[in-house]
């Protein structure tokens, strides 16, 4: 099932004819307020958000969903008409697993979703060694025994690399699986995760190693 929230009745109409005809379960919402609400009876696979929403703005709606055990790993797509890098960044920053940037093709968004849906699908449950453990369906960390407080990008960083290790990832290749394969950024963004993602993991951090003229790579520890 697939979740619309978009205030503009023209556009709303659009995206669910399109969905729905490209095989998808659909339910649209006009406003932030009535798609919360709707969430205490059913969870999405996937929602399609609009930032500029009366009442409760994309944003705000984002960062409540990612703060949410229950609702935290929900794929999102933001639908904007705000494009440029610093908004684009905002929403990344915030947990959006992909953008739209209005007007967008119906098809880009169709694209779009599948993507989004296939990176976005369950794997392993529980990943993990030497004293941590990743449990991707309640979204907790917790290294020995204690929960770690991630952010939704360190997260899926982490759980990446946990079910690659002994890989080595470039930096364009941790964007691209990451942060979806249309995410324009400097590299720097990985850095700058990997480094808050080693400070939350005290000694465990040693294990994502940097690889020299490559990226990073995930070993255990000796």
């Amino acid at each position: 099932m697939i979740w619309c929230v978009e205030d503009d009745a023209g556009i709303r109409e659009i995206e669910l004819y399109i969905l729905r005809a490209a095989g998808f379960k659909v339910r649209a919402f006009v406003d932030g307020t009535s798609f919360w609400n709707a969430l205490k009876e059913e969870k999405p696979e996937l929602v399609l958000l609009d930032v500029m929403l009366p009442g409760l703005d994309g944003m705000e709606l984002l960062r409540r969903l990612r703060n949410h055990p229950a609702y935290r790993s929900i794929p999102v797509i933001m639908a904007t008409a705000k494009g440029n890098e610093a908004d684009r960044l905002h929403g990344f920053d915030f947990g959006a697993d992909d953008y739209l940037v209005k007007p967008f093709s119906m098809m880009e968004m169709v694209a779009r979703v599948k993507a989004v849906l296939k990176r976005c699908a369950p794997s392993k449950q529980e990943l993990g060694f030497a004293g941590l453990t990743l449990d991707a369906g309640s979204h907790k960390v917790c290294l020995a025994g204690e929960r770690l407080p991630l952010t939704h990008k360190e997260f899926k960083l982490l759980e990446f690399l946990l079910a690659h290790p002994g890989t080595a990832f470039s930096r364009e290749q941790l964007l691209t699986e990451v942060w979806g394969q249309d995410y324009y950024s400097e590299t720097r963004t990985v850095d700058m995760h990997i480094r808050t993602l080693r400070q939350k993991l005290g000694s465990w951090g040693e294990c994502i190693e940097t690889v020299r003229g490559v990226g990073y790579r995930l070993e255990k520890l000796a």
